[in-house]
């Protein structure tokens, strides 16, 4: 008599095991993609981190009279009276098209 019920319960339990998996709304495969999008997501911040630290390193220096006459000379090439400027370019650091 109890083994008639232990087969009907072994397929019931292996039914309720196929749907938990696979087919409900919180399976396991859901999860494993929500696990891959939180640790997407906190390597994105991580990296957005590092780059606000980068920034207020650059915002500290630019406060400063030294730091932004650099920044004026290197990026927007000004330059005070009476002095020349030379832009030295290098082979690598030239933009050339490919058709040629």
């Amino acid at each position: 008599m109890f083994s008639k019920y232990k087969n009907i319960f072994v397929i019931i339990l292996l039914v309720f095991a196929i749907w938990m998996v696979f087919f409900d709304s919180n399976s396991l495969m859901i999860h494993n993609e929500l696990n891959r999008d939180i640790e997407a997501l906190e390597n994105e911040k991580e990296y957005y981190r590092k780059e606000i630290k980068k920034d207020n390193k650059t915002i500290n220096e630019l406060k400063k009279e030294e730091g932004l006459e650099k920044f004026a000379r290197e990026e927007y090439y000004m330059k005070r009276e009476n002095e020349d400027i030379y832009i030295i370019e290098y082979q690598d650091s030239l933009k050339v098209d490919d058709d040629e």
